[in-house]
């Protein structure tokens, strides 16, 4: 059986031409909508979307592309754009009767929210990022040596062909891979949840790297085309990442200071997987969010 999160109730939602989202939904109040990142699902929030039910409407989909969503071909550029992923977010709410609500990511999850909130600003009421930079400004910071860290990210960018056949030939082997390099806490994704991962990733290869293609053309171009009109994201953002300290090698809250005008930057403990390593601090950061 695959795992769920215990005491929401799972929906699939259309929200664009031949695509629908696998989504838990659980709570009562105001609505938080919490989006996974790489190599996960939605289960990754199962701590944190608990906590958070305790006052708020929480909502917990699969991304296009991942888990039990749709993964439909890549046919073109704006196919895993993060301003289409995006607007499946919102197609998404306003399905679960959510004209606005506040926005949560990680990882990939968190770039979806953050264009979300650039190309909806109306809509996003309060927005929280965890772990990630914006795209224009991860690969500006990504240089020499230190870049082998992002190699994915370097093998995804490929046209398609070669990517695809690479992983796919030992996908346990390469989505594992960084489960087990990215935690601090091996016990903080338990092998039922990380089973689950790799089985979601293994039925995902395609989509997945078209996701990360997108992130090296057109979400590049969306990002730039918005620093150039000087857009920046109107609502409270809270950004958490890992305390790296000095051998982070980059000012991230300057980063992020750029785009956003009411900007809280924090660091957390843990390794990249923090909802999941540190549940209690992300629950309270979000809380904390939701609050002003």
């Amino acid at each position: 059986m695959t795992p769920a999160i215990d005491g929401f109730t799972y929906h699939r939602v259309p929200v664009a031409d031949g695509v629908s989202l696998n989504a838990a939904v659980a709570g009562s109040g105001s609505p938080i909508v919490l989006l996974h990142g790489f190599p996960q699902t939605h289960l990754m929030w199962r701590h944190v979307a608990a906590d958070l039910a305790a006052g708020h409407t929480v909502i917990c989909p699969d991304l296009r592309g991942y888990g039990a969503s749709d993964k439909p071909a890549e046919t073109g550029a704006a196919t895993y754009a993060k301003r289409t992923m995006a607007a499946d977010i919102v197609a998404l709410a306003r399905a679960l009767g959510h004209e606005r609500f506040a926005l949560a990511g990680h990882d990939r999850g968190a770039l979806v929210a953050f264009r979300a909130g650039l190309d909806h600003p109306g809509t996003i009421t309060h927005l929280g990022v965890l772990d990630v930079l914006p795209t224009l400004d991860m690969w500006d910071v990504m240089r020499g040596t230190s870049a082998a860290v992002g190699f994915h990210l370097y093998l995804m960018a490929q046209p398609p062909g070669l990517p695809e056949r690479m992983i796919a030939a030992d996908p346990d082997g390469f989505f594992g891979h960084f489960l087990d390099l990215w935690a601090n806490d091996p016990q903080a994704v338990p092998a039922g949840v990380r089973a689950a991962y790799l089985d979601a990733c293994r039925a995902a290869v395609p989509s997945i790297v078209a996701d990360y293609r997108a992130s090296a053309g057109i979400d590049v171009e969306h990002d730039q085309a918005d620093r150039d009109a000087g857009r920046r994201l109107e609502m409270p953002v809270t950004v958490i990442q890992q305390d790296w300290g000095a051998a982070l090698g980059y000012d991230a809250a300057g980063l992020w200071g750029a785009w956003a005008r009411d900007l809280r930057h924090m660091t957390v403990t843990c390794g990249h997987f923090m909802a999941e390593e540190a549940p209690a601090d992300i629950a309270r950061a979000l809380r904390e969010l939701l609050a002003r």
